[in-house]
């Protein structure tokens, strides 16, 4: 079957992608590297970290950012659904964030350790169908910071992937009540007519 002109269309935009040529340069595996990597940057979490968690971890690009940027970080937990290639010192977890079994395989890996950043790239398998999509969306920002609150160090950091739409609004005041500063941010990195941004959340109280 011939593929449609919108789909030969994504090919030509992703194969011409500055940041999907960078990130073949440079080995990562994502071209989303470059997102964690310019809010990082830009936001200064990575300086002190000896824990994080990854979830929505595939491929493992942030993974990988991680490892490069902050080699002083001790314990990295990368979680999702599809199956990740290894990456020597993080510890991969194959599974749905939203099942308890998964959940408590996580707590039960962290132990008595707090974390410094926990980081979300979640979404959902889009049905292009917003009344449906928006929710699965916001309940996995909920249950990020679910998790935040449960595992996070006292002024640890947050960044989460979030969708603007029904329950933005609130999720966002939801974040705030729990963090010192809070800051939505599009990189440069994320394509520009992507709904996504990410809020950043610093200094967890």
């Amino acid at each position: 079957m011939a593929r449609s002109k919108s789909s030969n269309q994504w090919l030509r935009e992703h194969f011409d992608d500055q940041f999907v040529k960078k990130s073949q340069g440079a080995g990562y595996r994502a071209r989303s590297a470059y997102k964690l990597e310019e809010i990082a940057e830009k936001f200064n979490l990575l300086s002190g970290l000896k824990a994080v968690v990854d979830l929505g971890a595939a491929p493992g690009g942030w993974c990988q950012v991680i490892k490069a940027k902050s080699p002083q970080t001790d314990f990295i937990i990368g979680l999702d659904l599809l199956p990740i290639e290894p990456i020597e010192g993080v510890h991969f977890i194959e599974g749905d964030f939203t099942s308890d079994e998964v959940y408590e395989q996580l707590l039960k890996l962290l132990g008595e350790r707090k974390i410094d950043l926990v980081l979300s790239d979640m979404a959902p398998n889009l049905s292009g169908m917003n009344a449906m999509d928006q929710p699965r969306c916001m309940l996995l920002a909920e249950m990020a910071l679910d998790f935040c609150q449960q595992s996070l160090q006292p002024g640890g950091a947050h960044v989460v992937k979030l969708f603007q739409g029904e329950g933005f609004d609130q999720h966002m005041q939801n974040i705030r009540h729990l963090f010192n500063k809070v800051v939505i941010y599009k990189p440069k990195s994320s394509r520009p007519r992507s709904r996504e941004v990410f809020a950043v959340a610093t200094g967890f109280k």
